[in-house]
């Protein structure tokens, strides 16, 4: 992997990466009621990763896909003029 490709990567989505968000989020949320319910602590650990960490990702990674999309798809179509 390139030095410069690191956040390729990470927020780059694709449809494997949604799937894994996916079952990420719920197996947190899972976590959390498992941990509430069994030992009648209310864990924010959990709550805080399923709440504010994984979307903020999400958020972070959609925006980041679209600029290099649509930058990758301006480079295209110039040097498809060219």
């Amino acid at each position: 992997m390139k030095k410069d490709s690191w956040h390729k990567k990470f927020f780059l989505l694709s449809w494997r990466k949604a799937w894994i968000i996916v079952v990420g989020w719920f197996f947190v949320v899972m976590m959390h009621n498992l941990i509430s319910s069994l030992f009648e602590f209310e864990d924010a650990l959990f709550f805080i990763i399923a709440i504010i960490v994984m979307p903020l990702y999400v958020m972070v990674a959609f925006v980041y896909s679209l600029i290099y999309l649509l930058l990758k798809g301006g480079k295209n179509e110039i040097k498809k003029k060219s």
